[in-house]
């Protein structure tokens, strides 16, 4: 029986090792997957690659990691968000690497890592420091960046309501960037406020497939 829920945060972040690529889902404090953070601090992996659309507030989730110097690289769209100064700092001591995308660029790049979609031209950035050292070309026109996919090794996403099967919704605006996360992680881990049976969920309200969930743990959970 095909059955996906974790019994512990614990449990769903074990077999992650040192050097990961991990995706958070979030925008500001909406849709972070909270729970699933906190494990992967007690579990230590180290040496990770980040992607997010911001680094962080305060010395709480990911700026938490980044201050135990477990981040080796911060790709995002808004580095220094409200109270965001670890990452400042860590940058300015040479102790981490930061990739800035433009946000609109960064949901795409993650959308066609979901869907098979090795890179894509796009104006955004041509002539500034985010072009630097990609190709370029021009189309109907208008001069274009190659811009490549972004995948991750995990994903860590914050539904609302899932199955034993991994079908997900979300509330309202903590979907922002949960499902195009959820298809391009190899391993999608997805915390959610309820489990509920087969078929509780309305198909038509399904907005990330199961086939896209590899672990489900609800969160109040044990940790």
């Amino acid at each position: 029986m095909l059955n996906k829920i974790t019994t512990s945060f614990d449990q769903a972040v074990a077999d992650i090792p040192d050097g990961a690529t991990i995706m958070f889902g979030g925008f500001g404090n909406a849709g972070v997957a909270e729970g699933l953070i906190q494990a992967l601090l007690r579990h230590r992996a180290k040496n990770l690659t980040l992607i997010a659309n911001n680094a962080g507030r305060g010395e709480a989730g990911i700026a938490l990691l980044i201050k135990q110097d477990r981040v080796r690289k911060m790709i995002c769209s808004f580095p220094r968000a409200k109270n965001a100064v670890v990452l400042g700092e860590h940058l300015r001591a040479g102790k981490i690497e930061l990739e800035l995308v433009p946000q609109g660029t960064l949901a795409e790049r993650i959308r066609a890592g979901g869907a098979g979609i090795e890179g894509f031209y796009t104006p955004t950035g041509y002539g500034t420091e985010i072009a630097e050292g990609k190709p370029t070309m021009m189309l109907d026109g208008v001069d274009c960046i190659l811009e490549r996919a972004l995948k991750a090794d995990y994903a860590f996403v914050r539904g609302h309501k899932a199955d034993r099967w991994g079908n997900l919704t979300y509330n309202q605006a903590a979907r922002n960037f949960n499902p195009l996360m959820a298809m391009a992680g190899r391993c999608t881990i997805a915390e959610v406020d309820d489990i509920v049976e087969l078929g509780d969920i309305d198909p038509h309200h399904v907005v990330t497939p199961g086939i896209f969930v590899q672990r489900v743990v609800k969160t109040g959970g044990t940790t």
